[in-house]
Formats: structure tokens, sequence, C-alpha cells
């Protein structure tokens, strides 16, 4: 019996060590080249899904490219009927997602003000990476020149995960003028880091040789162990964006407090009581202790997992409006 599980140990053993080696193989071999699509066949699926999921947002006012330093970026603008010339929000999602991850949001933002999407350029979109991003500043660069570039005097940004980071990432590195906010929706790398658990989680997810059921795991994971419904847009576009589309980013930076300190902006931070991309507790005391701006705010859904923008969607866009209101 003992000589079973000792053979069955070691079969499980081989396996783990297969998985490591081919994430190894697929994160670390460096052929130089950008982030892109894995095959022609990849690029064709994702781009079907893309627009099967876009076919359930408003339908977009404006969409254009927009040229930077490191790609070329996709843009959607999406209005209402305004009495008055509020100012717009800028969204930025997360990782491995793009502009139909906000499905869930854009009715009730664009009652109030214009909303501008975009895709990462480097993470599975209709955005392309043209140059390298090899580190933050890189990436400070491009964003910057997007904002200038949407020629708004001032606009307000809001940043979901990972999006949050790049949000943060780029008032601490540049003045940027036009940003006249940041709303950050439990951000990443922000006020604590990813969980080694977490960590450990997406690595084989972001293979694209791993089985497409580990991936629905590790988002179920996120979304507080919630079942991954195939047939829900948002989510088969995730998978598979993770699965057909190499992306080359390099690995955010841990923001730090005194950083945080020097924002200049007023700062909504909307933490999730439930998240698993970072210690909810310690990142909500950070983020009270380090943003010092008289009109940043700290609000936290106890409930709420990381999948926080597609639970509470009106509660989301009401402390949003209460915010901006607040501050203009």
């Amino acid at each position: 019996m003992m000589k079973k599980i000792m053979k069955k140990k070691r079969w499980w053993l081989l396996i783990f060590i297969v998985l490591v080696g081919a994430v190894g193989f697929t994160l670390f071999y460096d052929d130089g080249s950008v982030s892109s699509f894995v095959n022609q066949e990849g690029e064709a699926e994702f781009i079907e899904v893309y627009h099967e999921a876009m076919s359930h947002l408003p339908e977009p006012a404006e969409e254009k490219q927009i040229s930077t330093t490191f790609g070329e970026v996709k843009v959607y603008k999406f209005e209402g009927e305004f009495m008055t010339d509020p100012v717009p929000l800028l969204l930025l999602p997360g990782k491995s997602a793009s502009t139909p991850m906000w499905e869930s949001n854009l009715e009730d933002l664009i009652q109030d003000r214009p909303v501008y999407t975009i895709d990462l350029p480097g993470e599975p979109g209709m955005s392309v990476e043209t140059a390298r991003i090899e580190n933050v500043q890189n990436q400070v660069v491009w964003l910057k020149e997007l904002i200038v570039a949407l020629d708004e005097p001032q606009i307000h940004v809001l940043g979901l995960s990972f999006g949050g980071w790049s949000a943060v990432n780029v008032v601490t590195h540049e003045e940027v003028p036009q940003i006249a906010s940041l709303i950050l929706v439990d951000p990443v790398y922000v006020f604590d880091t990813i969980p080694l658990k977490m960590v450990l989680l997406s690595i084989p997810a972001s293979v694209p040789i791993i089985p497409k059921s580990i991936r629905d795991r590790m988002l179920s994971y996120i979304s507080g162990g919630a079942e991954i419904d195939e047939d829900e847009p948002t989510a088969k576009l995730i998978e598979t964006g993770m699965r057909t589309f190499k992306s080359k980013l390099p690995m955010p930076q841990k923001i730090k407090e005194d950083q945080l300190g020097e924002i200049s902006v007023p700062v909504l931070a909307v933490l999730a009581g439930k998240s698993t991309m970072h210690h909810p507790e310690k990142a909500t005391v950070v983020a009270e202790e380090s943003l010092s701006h008289e009109n940043s705010k700290v609000v936290v859904f106890e409930e709420a997992s990381h999948a926080i923008n597609g639970e509470y969607p009106e509660e989301l866009a009401e402390a949003i409006r209460q915010f901006i209101t607040a501050i203009e």
C-alpha cells in the first residue's frame, strides 16, 4: 500500500515538474519579439469572440486607433445624453481583459459623462504592441501619450486590477495635467502585493498549452468561487485571450507607500473585502494611511470578490458618482 502511495506521489511530482518546465520555457525563453497571438488561427478565434462580446455593449459613439511610441491603441468612446459638458472617464482594464469586460458598467457610467475605453497594448485585444514594452517607464510613456492624444482638458482615470496599477504608475512617474482624479478598483501591486498562492495559480493558467479547465478554476478562484459560465461573453473572451495570446509585458513593480503619499490628485480606492489578489485588510490600512490628498477616499465592499465590477455595478457607479461630484 505504501509503495502505491509513493508511486502516486512520484507521478504527481513528475506532472508538476513538466508543468513548471513548460511554464519556465514559456515565460523565460525570450526571443525579443513583442506580445502577440500564438498563431493566425488563435487570432481569428479571438477576434470572433471579441466581436460577439462587443455586441452586448452600448453602441460606441466613436472608435479609433491612437499611435503611441509602443503601440497602436484601440480606443472607444461611449456617450449618453448630457445637459452639460462633464469631464469624461477613461477606463483601464485588467490583465488579459479588454473593452468588453465593462459590459456590466457602461450603461450606468455613461448616464453621467462620456466614457473612453481602451484595449491595452501587450494584452489580448484590438491594440497592437509595435515596440517591446520592457519596463514600467515604457508603460508610462505610451499611457501618457494616449491621454494627451485624447485631447481632453481633463479626464478621470479609472483602473481595475492591473489597470489600477497602470493608472498609479503613470502619475507617480510623470506630470500628466489632464488627469483630474484616479479611481482604483481593487488594484494590484498598489496597496499590497499579490499573495504567493495567487501567483502560483496564475502561472500555469497563463500558458496556452495548459487545459482550459485549469484556467477556468483560476478565474473562478479570482471571482470568489463563482462557477465560470462558458456562455458568458466576457468570461469566454478572457479565457480565449489567455489561451491564444502570449503577453510579454514586464511584471509590475509594487508602488511604494511614499509614492502613494505624493499623488497630487484625489484618489478613490474601492477595495473588495474578499479579494484574492491582495490581503484586503492590509490593503485598506495602507490606502487609508498613504493617500494624502484631502479629497481622497477609501471604500470597502466587504462581500465583493476581485470581480467587483460585475458583482456590484450599480453600487460601484454610485460610489464613483459621489466621489466625482464631491471633487468637481
